[in-house]
């Protein structure tokens, strides 16, 4: 027992992801077979097994920033043009997830497939041509809360090549971090656009800055100047107060180095390219590592985005109480057009100053498809043998981009959530049958499954599907009876059940219907019977009168086994005396002849004696 223990308080410090007091962290090293681990952090990054489909592959990394793994797992289209990683038992928090992406190495794959990239079915990520190029864009940063102990992270193929995933990050976060304000938490997420140093730092991630874990390892590139030599960067060694620290534990090293602005030009100014009409959340880092500013109002500066003054009056000194003391400031700002401007103008003393930029895209978080029917279009999806073609993975709503094929959605404005109403799959060579779960889709207005190769049953509880207006299961090899249940669909107005091997009585509710403009079909079903242009049927029994037809079928049936087993026994028994018989047939025939052989001597003695010794006289 003692040993079991040991063995299981081990397997929890090392074997497990996250570790006693320290935040939540998975990091998979896609379309590895083992967990390895990567220089120069020794980082862990566990073997991707069990949570997607496609096709693992050797990989070549597009940046030196990709982490240093050799394997990748890409999606080719004949997997379906939705394709997840499903992750299970993350507990709920607020967490970083980091997608890196990667290359096939072969000379005969398109080496820059361009595809999205959604999180809990809400679009964070569309690659642009030439990414591969771009350090900053060779991976995508989403801060997300999940509540639901899962995260689902999908690749949308765009007609552009496979999308290829080198590894997934999931590194849990303060609950807190980057609070920007009302629209913050559940309801949205924030996807990181820029995040730069600024001065004479090099890109590292938050690990090489000796950042704290609860900051998520984040990646911050470096920016040396914002052009037309009017600034010049400056840097320190001294330590920085006031800088990992909750929610955000920025790393003390981005505020060590530093851009000011020069006599040149006063004025920094910081521009970049967005995406327009879209919200931004901006967290601007300051520290006066300058040893020529000493003390409050020697540095004084107005703070402008896109020509709105966003910041008043910016005294680095008094907002902090000190030198070589963090100061963090942010903001959200909508932008129309697709250029974000960052203008720093001095007001008073000396010139402006910046230690660090960071700016993050608001995506409103997409509302969910009904979990009920997600489940149950999972369960049609493996009761009819969907081919992967159709993917129909994630979410089949959203992101709206991309939707699941052959499936209509519709959003509930009074529930907030989307729901199904149609259901498209004729003609896609089906195999399967029709699962009783199907009625949880109780949105559907259109089911068309006609065309393949669908055995089994009606299932009853497809009566329950009181919104369905039309259902069209024509040409499959469906049997047995209509169910009674399909006669209580009162919004029915389409009916196709032709070409199929159902038997029975049409039920009457349904026969009915036929006078109010319906459209029904029920031919080509050799066993239908009961309404018109149908064989009549025979006469109807009641309930007993089945059970006595039914007993009855029964006790003939014993009767004929009982008089089997006799005939058969008396059968053998016949056969047992013919070959006892056969077998005693020739001692018997002895026995005979020997006999008469005897009678024969007597009489012939009795004769000889008589006439030697003459004639008896009797007196």
């Amino acid at each position: 027992m003692l040993n079991y223990l040991l063995i299981l308080l081990l397997f929890n410090l090392f074997c497990t992801p996250q570790a006693a007091g320290r935040p939540y962290a998975l990091r998979i090293s896609c379309g590895s077979r083992k967990d390895i681990r990567s220089a120069p952090t020794n980082t862990l990054w566990y073997k991707d097994f069990a949570y997607t489909g496609g096709i693992p592959a050797n990989a070549t990394r597009p940046s030196y920033l990709t982490p240093p793994l050799g394997t990748l797992r890409y999606f080719p289209l004949s997997e379906g043009p939705e394709n997840c990683y499903n992750i299970k038992h993350v507990p709920t928090g607020h967490y970083s997830v980091r997608i890196f992406y990667g290359l096939v190495k072969d000379p005969n794959f398109d080496n820059e497939p361009l595809f999205d990239i959604s999180i809990e079915g809400t679009l964070v990520d569309s690659l642009s041509t030439d990414w591969s190029n771009e350090d900053d864009q060779v991976f995508t940063e989403t801060f997300v809360f999940l509540t639901d102990g899962s995260v689902s992270i999908c690749f949308h193929s765009t007609g552009h090549g496979d999308p290829a995933i080198l590894s997934i990050e999931i590194q849990q976060v303060n609950d807190k971090a980057y609070y920007f304000g009302p629209q913050f938490g559940k309801g949205s997420m924030l996807k990181t656009v820029k995040r730069l140093s600024c001065g004479q730092g090099r890109p590292k991630f938050g690990e090489d800055y000796g950042g704290d874990p609860w900051g998520g390892d984040r990646f911050w590139n470096s920016l040396r100047t914002f052009g037309r030599s009017s600034d010049k960067p400056i840097s320190t060694e001294s330590p920085i107060k006031r800088s990992s620290i909750a929610p955000n534990f920025n790393p003390q090293g981005v505020y060590q180095s530093a851009l000011v602005s020069t006599d040149v030009d006063p004025q920094l100014t910081f521009t970049m390219d967005v995406e327009p009409n879209s919200n931004y959340s901006i967290w601007l880092h300051f520290a006066e590592i300058d040893s020529s500013i000493t003390k409050a109002g020697e540095r004084v500066f107005n703070i402008l985005i896109n020509g709105d003054i966003e910041f008043k009056v910016v005294d680095i000194i008094n907002m902090t109480g000190d030198v070589n003391t963090a100061l963090l400031l942010n903001t959200t700002v909508a932008v129309d057009g697709r250029s974000l401007t960052i203008d720093l103008k001095p007001v008073s003393g000396s010139l402006a100053t910046i230690s660090a930029i960071e700016v993050l895209k608001v995506i409103p978080a997409e509302a969910k498809t009904l979990i009920v029917e997600v489940g149950a279009l999972q369960s049609l999806k493996k009761a009819l043998q969907l081919p992967n073609r159709l993917g129909w993975n994630g979410d089949p709503c959203i992101p709206q981009q991309h939707p699941w094929s052959r499936v209509d959605c519709r959003y509930d404005n009074t529930k907030g959530n989307w729901y199904i109403d149609g259901i498209g799959l004729d003609n896609q060579g089906l195999h399967g049958f029709l699962p009783p779960d199907i009625s949880k889709l109780s949105h559907l207005q259109s089911i068309n499954f006609s065309g393949n190769s669908i055995h089994g049953s009606i299932p009853p509880t497809m009566g329950t599907i009181s919104t369905l207006e039309m259902l069209d299961l024509s040409y499959n090899f469906l049997n047995g009876s209509i169910p009674e249940t399909l006669g209580e669909l009162h919004s029915l107005r389409i009916l196709n059940l032709n070409g199929n091997k159902l038997s029975g009585r049409v039920p009457a509710a349904l026969g009915g219907r036929l006078l109010h403009r319906a459209s029904f079909n029920f031919t080509d079903n050799a066993g239908l019977c009961g309404i018109p242009g149908l064989p009549t049927c025979g006469p109807h029994l009641s309930a007993g009168a089945k059970v006595g037809v039914g007993l009855a079928v029964c006790l003939a049936f014993l009767l004929l086994v009982g008089c089997s087993i006799v005939w058969w026994k008396r059968r053998q028994n016949i056969l047992r005396a013919q070959r006892l018989t056969a077998r005693e047939a020739p001692y018997a025939k002895k026995r005979t002849h020997f006999s008469r052989d005897v009678q024969m001597t007597i009489h012939n003695q009795g004769a000889r004696t008589a006439s030697e010794n003459g004639p008896i006289l009797l007196s």
